[in-house]
């Protein structure tokens, strides 16, 4: 029987969703207030970035059992980012404190900033109803 190699790897996963939020921060870009579509896409990037942490924590794991103690570090410290602007991101969705969104977007454009889009890849249904899953994922 032949190995099975897992084509689906964190660094893979990590662009698609990096990909993701760089299309979704440009035609947010294009909108003039603060709509369903919005909202749907800002649970969107929330949800993303999530995903792009899981990333992180699996490759900084896989280099600690290797001993590769210094890499994982600097790794880690690279995305220091997500977290904070994550929680940013879901406390003013959560809380609708939209005056505060202008800002938000502009601490995100910097990580996004070498990202060329060419073409957008992704449709609206790639965030459509993803506000009303932040909002059942955050209910009581």
């Amino acid at each position: 029987m032949g190995r099975v190699i897992n084509t689906n790897n964190p660094g893979k996963r990590r662009n698609y969703e990096m990909r993701t939020v760089a299309e979704i921060l440009r035609r947010l870009g294009q909108k003039n207030q603060v709509d369903d579509e919005v909202k749907d896409m800002i649970a969107t990037i929330i949800f993303c970035l999530r995903d792009v942490y899981s990333t992180i924590e699996e490759s900084v794991q896989a280099w600690e059992k290797r001993s590769y103690w210094k890499k994982a570090d600097d790794f880690q410290e690279k995305w220091y980012w997500i977290v904070p602007l994550n929680q940013q991101l879901g406390a003013m969705l959560k809380n609708e404190t939209w005056e505060e969104l202008p800002s938000l977007m502009m601490k995100l454009f910097p990580y996004f900033s070498d990202i060329e889009i060419n073409k957008s890849m992704r449709d609206e249904s790639a965030w459509t109803g993803n506000y009303a899953k932040f909002v059942e994922e955050n209910a009581g």
